[in-house]
């Protein structure tokens, strides 16, 4: 098995992950870290090759948008990047609005920088 990985601006996210799914890539995960920024990596599969999406996004403005109309599966994934992490993702097909985990933190992965704007207001 080999691994590519690519760096992506969130601008250009949608129109990759479209054009992955025409290509008949499979969605592996999608995966955040937290340093200074946002780290979120999205692997794809194909003939056993890994493509990693890697786009860096900085705290003081989580927002990204979603890939479910490409690949619905990965409403899962989205939903956890907004309640573990505090993201918002924009324009998710099935969108649990911070309910998707029951945690005893809010955003427990992120307890230092302000957590999701639309799950505040709920």
């Amino acid at each position: 098995m080999t691994e590519q990985l690519i760096g992506i601006d969130k601008k250009d996210l949608t129109a990759k992950a479209a054009e992955m799914s025409k290509n008949g890539f499979r969605l592996v995960q999608i995966g955040c870290t937290l340093t200074d920024s946002f780290e979120i990596t999205y692997s794809f599969d194909k003939d056993y090759v890994l493509h990693n999406l890697r786009m860096t996004i900085p705290q003081t403005s989580p927002v990204i948008p979603s890939i479910t109309e490409s690949y619905l599966c990965a409403f899962t994934y989205e939903n956890e990047l907004q309640d573990l992490f505090g993201l918002t993702v924009t324009d998710m097909k099935l969108n649990f609005n911070g309910a998707f985990y029951q945690t005893a933190v809010k955003t427990p992965f992120n307890t230092g920088v302000p957590t999701n704007p639309e799950q505040k207001a709920k």
